[in-house]
């Protein structure tokens, strides 16, 4: 698993969501490594990160321990967005000791339904031997239906070699893995449970946390917090990032006294 360390102290892990890598999280980053050895991650499938057949939450969770053992970090913050909530979860739940908080960015605990299908098709739409520059790809995926912010957020896997443009993330890997993604490990009659700190924050206009997932989150996380930041949606810390960041490291802070 490729990562990016900086900063010194006890440690935070950043994991991004789907499509995402790790610059996704950085201006959360920046701000915890004042006090904190923080580290960015490309989850498997993204990025720098190798490529992966199959992926789920259980496999995901023990990559992040496992990247943990290879540094010698015997317990961490957790912090993931959306699909990186999930892993972060995930990590809690199957390996409390080595987790000190998790901090889940407006996503549940909980199977959803499809709703990346669009975003699927656009990017198979594109025709990457023809593509001579980001400008047409870019206007590929707007005329296939994908929103400019989405759009220019996608391409952000875009890298170019001297052969011509590729895509970073193993979009074959992530199609033939996204029930598991969109699905969840843990909805059984006695799930398994985190006993620590955790913190859910969802952006106010977002439907991926609602009050029908309030069972389910305290079923698995009792001892949880939530805060709602109003005036957001699903990418919460990127449409208000200094709020975003305050919460996340107030609760980190408080926390890693503990």
């Amino acid at each position: 698993m490729h990562f990016i360390s900086t900063g010194q102290g006890s440690t935070v892990i950043l994991i991004h969501g789907l499509f995402g890598n790790s610059d996704n999280l950085k201006t959360l980053g920046r701000t915890l490594e004042a006090n904190h050895r923080v580290i960015r991650v490309d989850v498997p499938n993204h990025g720098l990160s190798s490529h992966w057949e199959s992926m789920d939450y259980p496999t995901l969770a023990l990559a992040i321990i496992e990247l943990m053992d290879r540094l010698s970090i015997p317990r961490a913050h957790l912090v993931g967005h959306s699909m990186g909530g999930k892993i972060a979860m995930a990590a809690a739940l199957d390996y409390p000791e080595r987790i000190q908080s998790v901090i889940a960015a407006d996503i549940a605990p909980v199977s959803y339904q499809s709703r990346h299908d669009a975003v699927f098709a656009a990017l198979d739409s594109i025709e990457l031997s023809q593509v001579k520059n980001r400008g047409q790809a870019l206007a590929q995926l707007l005329n296939a239906g994908i929103d400019e912010g989405t759009a220019q957020f996608l391409l952000k896997n875009l890298s170019k070699s001297d052969t011509g443009f590729q895509w970073k993330m193993n979009l074959s890997g992530l199609k033939a893995c996204y029930a598991n993604l969109i699905g969840w490990y843990n909805e059984k009659a006695v799930p398994l449970q985190y006993m620590g700190a955790s913190l859910f924050i969802r952006g106010g206009d977002s439907d991926y946390v609602t009050s029908e997932h309030r069972q389910a989150i305290l079923a698995q996380f009792p001892h949880v917090q939530a805060k709602t930041i109003e005036g957001t949606g699903h990418w919460l810390h990127a449409q208000k990032p200094s709020i975003f960041n305050r919460i996340v490291c107030d609760f980190i802070e408080k926390h890693d006294r503990n």
